[in-house]
């Protein structure tokens, strides 16, 4: 057994503290130009969670009205608001979370909001788009979201995700299949937890497996990824994502998984 997550005490503001430099590709899209540069007008502390995680209302650049009625919504994890964790290295979870949105765009399996790094009221952390679940319960059909469903368990897999909850994936407003909370990914040592278990040792579909294999084709814009995880992510873990990388491709099949070992702590 591990020890207890503890809840950190409620971060503060510190004038001293500002983003890290990891030379992060530049926003690619106007929503993530806007998640990155625009202006935080309102931040609330989010109540759930053993993080200090918030709400915050972004307005564009240039726009002056300070109030949060027609700015977008987002969630905000700052690096000095994470909990403590036995496995995983202090203040890294924030970069696990842009390193999980990266990956998912390279495989253009984009089921994880926009998501960038940038400094907030408490210092550097991450920020991701608010997405509004459709209804307030996690249940949805999942035989109409089989394919969907497929990419984020071969995502799950590759990138070592330990808290693939129920409530981790779900339907929004706009009908699309969501993730989110990818702050427990590309650990070095195996711990895949998840509530996905529809296709175990099923073989995985070929246009799935292209999407695989180009992360490996130097040619191919989505190989670029690996070095963006080397800033973000420590060496070992970059070599690990890559060897379960090879082992999918290898046996073209969905993992088997141990319910002793792969389910979540907390469904969810």
């Amino acid at each position: 057994m591990g020890e207890p997550r503890r809840r950190p005490r409620r971060p503060t503001r510190r004038q001293d503290e500002s983003a890290i430099e990891l030379e992060l590709p530049a926003p690619g899209s106007e929503i993530e130009k806007l998640l990155a540069e625009g202006r935080i007008v309102a931040c609330q502390p989010l109540d759930w969670g053993s993080n200090y995680d918030f709400a915050v209302a972004i307005a564009p650049l240039g726009d002056d009205d300070d109030s949060a009625a027609n700015a977008t919504i987002a969630i905000y994890k700052p690096r000095r608001g994470e909990a403590p964790l036995w496995d995983f290295p202090d203040g890294t979870l924030y970069r696990r979370e842009y390193a999980a949105y990266l990956t998912s765009v390279a495989l253009n399996w984009r089921f994880i909001p926009p998501t960038v790094i940038r400094d907030g009221p408490y210092g550097v952390g991450s920020v991701q788009l608010y997405v509004e679940p459709a209804r307030k319960d996690v249940s949805f059909n999942r035989s109409g979201y089989r394919t969907q469903l497929m990419q984020v368990s071969l995502f799950d897999s590759l990138t070592n995700n330990a808290d693939r909850k129920a409530g981790h994936c779900f339907i929004g407003r706009d009908g699309k299949l969501w993730g989110i909370d990818h702050g427990l990914t590309f650990h070095h040592v195996p711990k895949l937890r998840t509530v996905i278990w529809d296709f175990c040792g099923d073989p995985i579909p070929s246009d799935l497996l292209a999407a695989l294999e180009r992360l490996l084709d130097a040619r191919d814009e989505a190989s670029r990824l690996w070095g963006q995880l080397e800033r973000l992510l420590s060496e070992v873990e970059v070599e690990a994502c890559q060897r379960r990388l090879q082992r999918l491709l290898s046996e073209r099949r969905f993992p088997r998984l141990d319910p002793s070992r792969n389910l979540p702590r907390g469904f969810f």
